[in-house]
């Protein structure tokens, strides 16, 4: 018997910061998960606890290095995670951060954004992942969720077809998905904020604008334009799970239903993913 692989860590550590501006504030939350690989197979096949950095130590250290590091960029505070625990344990070889943010949006009161009130109204998640060693860096960002929705401009036809096709051929349906897209960093640019910002709009231009002959084909002009936007990333994967909106027969009711009425579901779904690079 061998152990094949391992690795072990602290995961959905929350930490929320608040930036103070004078009277003005933000708010920075995010929920890490710190994953450490090294010379730990004693522990597992020998009961041996001599290397193990504990869980507990490294949820103290993802708070203290908050305190110190954590601005309003997430990747540079993943870098300073991962790279405390490379230098500071000779027996972890391997560090992986992942951080999901919560994002936190000004209210509104008497129609100017309010200094130090908020509400968390947006379902899309934010998130940094870096894997560090001694050899390699991978850095990504990207968002988890990002609910969008076009609601004339898509179509699907042309497919092949057998004795188990139903799907009718369409020209002019809902396109509407949860979309989750990760892009990988080549080089830093001057804000990851404002990079990270500028690649989500630029991937929204062809989604909204152009006609979509199918989801795959909507793929591939969302990650061109993330790549045109931001010289900075090498390669984006892009995976928009359908969320389908079903027509609803009226003729029962002797009513007609031209594309107006719909029953909104996500299961089952259509999973189309694609890794675009340059």
């Amino acid at each position: 018997m061998k152990l094949i692989s391992q690795n072990y860590g602290k995961a959905r550590v929350r930490v929320l910061k608040v930036f103070r501006d004078g009277t003005t504030h933000t708010i920075k939350e995010l929920s890490a998960k710190v994953a450490l690989d090294g010379d730990f197979e004693a522990s597992y096949t020998q009961a041996d606890n001599s290397l193990v950095v504990p869980t507990d130590t490294m949820k103290n250290t993802v708070n203290v290095l908050a305190h110190e590091h954590l601005g309003h960029d997430n990747e540079p505070f993943a870098q300073a995670l991962a790279g405390h625990f490379l230098r500071k344990y000779p027996q972890v070889k391997r560090v992986t951060v992942e951080l999901d943010e919560r994002v936190w949006s000004r209210l509104s009161v008497g129609g100017r954004p309010h200094a130090h009130s908020f509400s968390q109204t947006d379902r899309a998640r934010p998130f940094t992942s870096l894997v560090l060693d001694a050899n390699e860096s991978r850095l990504e960002s990207g968002v988890r969720d990002y609910v969008i929705l076009k609601s004339i401009g898509s179509g699907f036809a042309a497919y092949p077809k057998c004795e188990l096709t139903t799907l009718p051929e369409t020209h002019d349906r809902i396109l509407a998905t949860s979309m989750s897209a990760r892009w990988l960093w080549s080089g830093e640019p001057v804000s990851f904020q404002a990079a990270n910002a500028a690649i989500l709009q630029a991937m929204i231009v062809p989604f909204a604008e152009n006609y979509s002959p199918s989801v795959q084909a909507t793929i591939w002009e969302m990650g061109g334009a993330a790549l045109k936007a931001c010289p900075e990333i090498s390669q984006i994967t892009i995976a928009m799970p359908n969320l389908h909106c079903l027509l609803i027969n009226l003729a029962p009711f002797n009513r007609e239903n031209r594309n107006e009425v719909f029953v909104p579901t996500d299961e089952p779904h259509g999973q189309i993913e694609a890794t675009i690079a340059r």
